[in-house]
């Protein structure tokens, strides 16, 4: 632990841990910022290395799934590349999970004035049994994708801004979009 650390008895910034997991080809690491089934929508907070609450959602609206990012990216909404994390059960928020890539939905969002693009990467936790045949989002099938279509255009309307979906592709694509989020962090 750095001293920095220490001093402000913060956690450790798990935005640094690496993208990648180093021991397995093609499994990402992804912090949990809200776990599946929380009304509560946490953020990790950088400057003060804390998990922060950030919005509670309305009576009867729960995260779906585990929500995090991957370290060491950075998205075009200027934050890290967001994941939906499929697994048995909820993880908590600071949890690090090694996760197999199925796609992307691929997104816009914002207001009349201003839109700007928030893709959010699924990916299945490699250790768990529900989702274990999942390979692709088009194994999920089309009620599937459209509840979770129907999940983030009304989180977003709770914030006053409309959310659209422009495409869901394969976990090749989803790997080229956390690429170009890594090489975006490095140049920041």
């Amino acid at each position: 632990m750095s001293k920095q650390t220490k001093a402000k008895g913060a956690l450790a910034d798990p935005s640094r841990l690496p993208s990648m997991d180093q021991d397995h080809d093609g499994i990402v690491q992804v912090v949990i910022e809200t776990p599946k089934g929380s009304r509560n929508k946490y953020a990790f907070d950088h400057k003060q290395r804390v998990f922060e609450l950030k919005k509670v959602l309305p009576a009867g609206m729960t995260f779906p799934y585990d929500f995090g990012f991957i370290p060491r990216t950075l998205a075009e909404d200027g934050d890290p590349v967001d994941v939906l994390v499929l697994m048995d059960e909820p993880a908590f928020p600071g949890c690090l999970l090694k996760c197999r890539l199925i796609g992307i939905i691929e997104g816009e969002q914002g207001n009349k004035k201003k839109t700007e693009r928030n893709d959010r990467v699924v990916a299945v936790e490699k250790e768990n049994h529900s989702f274990a045949d999942i390979k692709v989002l088009d194994d999920l099938g089309k009620e599937f994708l459209r509840e979770l279509e129907i999940f983030f255009v009304n989180y977003h309307e709770l914030s006053g801004e409309q959310f659209r979906v422009l495409d869901v592709k394969g976990p090749k694509q989803a790997k080229k979009r956390i690429q170009d989020g890594i090489r975006a962090a490095r140049g920041k």
